[in-house]
């Protein structure tokens, strides 16, 4: 059997790099809204809650927010991965 020596330094550097590759097409389905809308998410909010029922309008409204929080959640784990000093792999 081999033996294999992995630091937490490379360990760290995979997982923020595996989680930027996630992030980074979520980022471009944000900016690709705020393009198309002209404005932020919570611009748009007030915007939509305003206006006649408008299902295209709420079908985006509903998909610009799940990508928001998912954003949202990924970039937490990307600072907990930069601010990890223990690491255990299972």
């Amino acid at each position: 059997m081999s033996s294999l020596t992995i630091s937490q330094k490379e360990i760290k550097g995979y997982e923020k790099l595996r989680l930027m590759s996630e992030i980074a097409p979520i980022r471009e389905h944000i900016k690709l809204f705020e393009n198309r809308y002209g404005c932020d998410f919570e611009e748009f909010e007030r915007k939509i809650k305003k206006e006649e029922e408008n299902f295209k309008h709420w079908d985006d409204y509903i998909e610009w927010k799940a990508y928001l929080e998912t954003f949202e959640e990924l970039k937490e784990k990307f600072e907990k991965v930069e601010d990890a000093e223990n690491i255990r792999v299972t």
